[in-house]
């Protein structure tokens, strides 16, 4: 009959501690026997076993559905009640692989790519992918490279293109979509030593900040751009215009406040590390998650192009300077505030009911575990010296297994529990009790996972 590789978890005080064991399956009769023995076991119950690759037989698993597949990983099922029953689109950035699956590890639909996966990818209303791939021949060797973006199709027929690479500059990490049908995306810009060191920059180094780009796909266009040059400030070398307290200017920011990058040893010049995007509808601004920095900062996109350049103009009056930034006032010595983040990834907007929150995934690489927060940004963004600007932490999550230094992030789900992505594990789901009710681990390397609800327009035009 095959093999049946089983794991046995055992509750101790609410803590899991899990075996593996690979069993030889003969024949049904060894089956029966393994299962009875399973069952009658006095020091666990049958609900504590979960079947990692059944074989082929003719039954059903604990939710009901038919186990005649072959699981993509381990799920840990731990509380089935309280299971989000929807589906979870993955981005496994180790496998250059993007693919639906359900909640028993069942593949459901994957797509192929022309080129590598840059990190982000995910499903449009209309059944279309948005994402960011790997140029040809990135120029840019860091961390999150791209230099592609593309649309495409459920049938894996790419219906626009858009590249960005060239050795003045990148995209990387992430994209999004804006409701007028543009999308924006993060670049490195190339900044050669000797003009990083006439803007105050203390290290002789190219150095690659960042700036983001808003792309017209009906005309490939770039119709409005911001440059986080134009708005620094350093407290390094007074013979430069930029010379500054950094105290006394949270809006702008400190060139020098990460010389070197942190998150990838032995390459220089990513001083600020940006890993993600997002975009604030209702008041027209812009989130970017800051890495090197521990930090988000927000930008007024109600600017022109013009406005961006300079600290004055748009809905904030600021032009392109940070109107809100948060997770480490360290950044701008303001000694008011607690420091939350530990390196960051995916300001996740919420909207409806809980829009004006987020949720937002710290690595914690100083500590090795890593936490979620939710977090209630303020009615109005602002900035002020010496004054606690933080947001208010809602929801929080954190366990001694879950960290991951890299990447991970988290998405609400349907019925009210969170999804999070471990970068090098795979996925949790909890519940806003913090109770862990389903844990899904498998070989890879994990950007993000998004829910779809199996009734979304999305997973319809996909036909699942």
């Amino acid at each position: 009959m095959g093999n049946l590789n089983v794991l046995i978890c055992i509750f101790e005080k609410r803590k899991i501690v899990s075996y593996k064991y690979f069993i030889p399956i003969k024949n049904s009769i060894t089956l029966l026997f393994l299962i009875h023995s399973f069952t009658s076991c006095t020091s666990y119950d049958n609900s504590d076993i979960i079947v990692e690759t059944p074989v082929q037989i003719d039954t059903t698993n604990q939710t009901g559905e038919e186990n005649n597949f072959t699981p993509i990983g381990t799920i840990e099922i731990l509380n089935i009640d309280k299971i989000d029953n929807n589906f979870i689109l993955v981005n496994d950035a180790g496998a250059n692989r993007v693919y639906i699956m359900n909640k028993h590890a069942k593949l459901l639909y994957e797509w192929s790519f022309s080129n590598n996966i840059g990190n982000d990818v995910y499903l449009l209303s209309n059944g279309n992918l948005l994402a960011s791939l790997e140029a040809d021949e990135p120029k840019i060797p860091l961390g999150g490279k791209g230099g592609k973006i593309q649309i495409i199709e459920p049938d894996n027929t790419t219906i626009w293109e858009f590249i960005y690479s060239s050795e003045g500059g990148e995209t990387h990490h992430d994209v999004q979509m804006l409701p007028n049908g543009n999308i924006i995306a993060m670049v490195w810009e190339r900044i050669n030593s000797a003009i990083a060191i006439s803007e105050g920059f203390m290290l002789e180094e190219d150095i690659y900040p960042e700036s983001i780009i808003e792309i017209n796909p009906s005309t490939n266009e770039i119709v409005w751009e911001w440059n986080s040059m134009d708005h620094i400030i350093q407290d390094y070398d007074q013979t430069k215009a930029n010379y500054g307290v950094i105290s006394e200017n949270p809006n702008l920011i400190n060139l020098n406040y990460t010389p070197q990058n942190e998150i990838l040893p032995g390459v220089k010049g990513d001083i600020m590390h940006a890993n993600a995007i997002a975009y604030d509808k209702v008041n027209d601004v812009i989130f970017l998650s800051i890495n090197a920095y521990s930090e988000v900062w927000v930008i007024d996109h109600s600017t022109t192009t013009e406005e961006a350049k300079v600290h004055s103009g748009g809905n904030y009056g600021k032009g392109g300077d940070l109107i809100y930034r948060f997770g480490n006032p360290n950044t701008y010595q303001n000694p008011k505030g607690t420091r939350l983040f530990h390196n960051n990834h995916f300001p996740n907007l919420l909207e409806d009911n809980n829009q004006g929150k987020l949720l937002i995934f710290s690595n914690g690489n100083d500590i090795k575990q890593s936490t979620v927060y939710e977090l209630e940004l303020p009615s109005t963004y602002s900035l002020q010296t010496n004054f606690n600007n933080e947001p208010t932490v809602t929801w929080s999550f954190t366990d001694p297994n879950l960290y991951s230094g890299k990447v991970s992030g988290a998405v609400p789900l349907e019925n009210g529990n969170i999804l999070i992505t471990e970068g090098d594990f795979g996925f949790w789901e909890v519940t806003r009790e913090n109770e862990v009710v389903w844990k899904f681990n498998t070989e890879g390397f994990f950007w993000r996972g998004y829910s779809y609800s199996k009734n979304s327009p999305e997973i319809k035009l996909l036909g699942l």
